[in-house]
């Protein structure tokens, strides 16, 4: 069977509750990621997945990230990974869509980019790593990492360009499968929440 990647976001922290855009500021779990970590911990651990005893495990190294690997069962066997870190936002850090939207009408991160951040290009390689050693590995793998970095993998592993991970949102700790489907890279399962309640 052709390897899969599993896409564990992390848990709500202050800032993705308020909506801001949290790139490499480190900001840790609220009490209700924490519980939701557990819960897709508990998800993970039970049928169809069975803790998932074949897969390489690799996280984000910011806190938010590594804590939801932790809290939910895999930490002892996760390598943290810089190309899972989060976009670097730049200019644009802790601001919500509409406060750069009152200082750039008509904005859109994923055509637009960030001023004296990363780039469309480099977010685009990263994930472009991750894709390759995801499909070259002999088993699923699973990651714990960020909303944006995310959601361009969901892109680039279809096939399309970054401007497509606009399509496709993704919620704290939420669970994504990317398989296939007839040969070819498909979505299995997207922003799935069931384990939240």
């Amino acid at each position: 069977m052709a390897p899969r990647i599993l896409l564990a976001r992390h848990g709500q922290t202050q800032w993705s509750l308020l909506g801001k855009h949290t790139g490499r500021t480190d900001i840790p779990l609220l009490d209700e990621g924490r519980r939701g970590a557990k819960l897709l911990g508990e998800r993970l651990h039970q049928t169809p997945w069975a803790g998932l005893p074949d897969a390489e495990v690799r996280t984000s190294p910011l806190v938010r990230a590594q804590e939801t690997c932790d809290l939910a069962g895999f930490g002892d066997r996760a390598q943290a990974w810089d190309a899972l870190l989060e976009w670097d936002y730049g200019a644009y850090e802790g601001m919500t869509p509409a406060e750069i939207k009152a200082v750039r009408p008509g904005w859109l991160i994923w055509r637009d980019g960030v001023p004296e951040g990363e780039s469309l290009a480099a977010i685009t390689a990263r994930a472009d790593a991750v894709v390759e050693w995801a499909r070259s590995a002999d088993r699923d793998v699973l990651v714990f990492a960020h909303g944006h970095i995310l959601r361009t993998l969901g892109a680039r592993w279809l096939g399309y360009d970054v401007s497509f991970a606009a399509r496709i949102r993704l919620d704290p700790t939420s669970l994504s499968i990317l398989g296939w489907a007839y040969g070819e890279p498909a979505i299995e399962r997207w922003n799935d929440t069931g384990h939240l309640g």
